[in-house]
């Protein structure tokens, strides 16, 4: 039987293998297929709605107006912003791409 941090390194591994072969998909109709087979409901909307609070922090929206139309703690919110202000942020890169395609 492994120990945690074997169990550890194994979970790592697989979650760089799956994010690469998500990288290689450029089909998003399948991909939609599979995050809906890899996630339960209740995480779709999850990660759907952290989503929305990125893009709501970005347009302005204060933290209790996101709180409120959204149903999200202001734990979260305030976790999404934090991100969103890091100089090498992931959330910034991928609204900067959201903006790209937009135009």
């Amino acid at each position: 039987m492994e120990n945690k941090e074997e169990a550890d390194i194994r979970s790592e591994e697989s979650f760089n293998e799956l994010v690469e072969l998500i990288a290689e998909t450029d089909d998003s109709k399948f991909l939609c297929e599979f995050f809906k087979c890899l996630f339960t409901p209740a995480e779709v909307h999850d990660i759907s709605d952290r989503w929305l609070l990125v893009k709501e922090i970005e347009k302005g929206t204060t933290q209790r107006e996101i709180a409120r139309s959204l149903g999200i703690s202001l734990c979260k919110i305030t976790r999404g912003s934090r991100e969103l202000k890091k100089s090498d942020s992931a959330f910034r890169k991928m609204l900067d791409k959201l903006k790209e395609k937009q135009k």
